[in-house]
């Protein structure tokens, strides 16, 4: 089929675990699959021989939105990922009680498409702990809707 990439910031552990699910049901979609930590990783050129990039970040910040700290480089920086012309989705971990519930996810879409990706799918919110058949039923919406 052709070849994606997961990356996420995670700082409890919940948006990783997230990421595996989401990483673990592309690789049985028949998807080529690359697992990345944004604490591991720079913009630059990100995003060159993927067909589908999928971020995932957590939330914090009650006043405002503020991005997991690991991916706060990646996003300032987004437009050097190359991102023009590939399928992205995005999913992020949050707490519903803030002001800004998972408004990292809102913030990566809408910056992704200013960079000329094309958001495929509905945004991932989750409230609180991961939910294992939520991230599967959603990453198969993903391949579907990046077809």
């Amino acid at each position: 089929m052709g070849k994606a990439l997961v990356l996420f910031g995670s700082t409890t552990g919940n948006t990783e675990s997230v990421a595996e699910y989401v990483a673990e049901t592309l690789k049985s979609e028949g998807l080529a699959v690359d697992l990345k930590n944004a604490a591991d990783v720079t913009a630059e050129g990100l995003a060159e021989g993927y067909d589908l990039v999928l971020f995932g970040c957590s939330t914090w910040g009650d006043d405002e939105i503020e991005l997991q700290e690991n991916f706060v480089p990646i996003y300032d920086e987004l437009e050097k990922a190359r991102l023009d012309g590939r399928k992205v989705a995005v999913f992020g971990c949050g707490d519903s009680s803030y002001t800004h519930f998972c408004g990292a996810v809102d913030a990566i879409a809408e910056k992704a498409e200013q960079c000329g990706a094309k958001v495929v799918g509905m945004a991932l919110k989750i409230d609180g702990d991961p939910d294992k058949a939520e991230a599967v039923s959603w990453a198969k919406d993903v391949v579907q809707s990046a077809a």
